[in-house]
């Protein structure tokens, strides 16, 4: 499955590189090596320094025995948001601290969003808000920390 980006099929059919943002390339670049976040189905519609916004639509085989969606699913997306919000700024960030408040359920057929915002960072860490919703109704708020490493993003030259 290749990475999806849903406001510009022709950046993910034919990989427009040179037209997308630095942040942009970061996350197609993470997407391109996260087969579970493709799992889920996860499309990326749009990111820029300290932002992430993703969608996914729930599936019969991620809902648990009470018949809603199963936690992780929620947290999955959230942390993916996170993930692509915190290394949108060229500086790689690896998780260091997370948690969830799981609000309302969530049902198979749902499109869940997910929106990540900086609230602020340091040389070396980085503080996140991530707001999954459904219909515009918040289902599940996350928080998250990350270590911000000195190492940068190295992308393709020609990209």
């Amino acid at each position: 499955m290749q990475p999806h980006f849903a406001k510009d099929e022709e950046k993910t059919s034919h990989f427009l590189l040179s037209k997308m943002t630095k942040a942009e390339k970061i996350v197609h670049e993470m997407m391109a090596k996260d087969s579970f976040s493709q799992w889920l189905g996860i499309e990326v519609e749009e990111v820029r320094d300290g932002f992430a916004k993703i969608k996914m639509k729930v599936r019969p085989e991620m809902l648990n025995g009470h018949s809603v969606a199963h936690g992780g699913i929620s947290f999955s997306l959230a942390d993916s948001a996170f993930a692509f919000a915190s290394n949108s700024h060229g500086q790689k960030a690896v998780s260091i601290e997370t948690s969830i408040n799981h609000i309302k359920p969530v049902f198979e057929g749902d499109e869940l969003v997910a929106i990540a915002e900086k609230e602020s960072t340091s040389r070396s860490l980085g503080q996140y808000i991530v707001r999954v919703s459904k219909n515009k109704e918040l289902v599940a708020l996350f928080k998250g920390v990350v270590f911000r490493k000195s190492e940068e993003w190295s992308l393709p030259k020609n990209a």
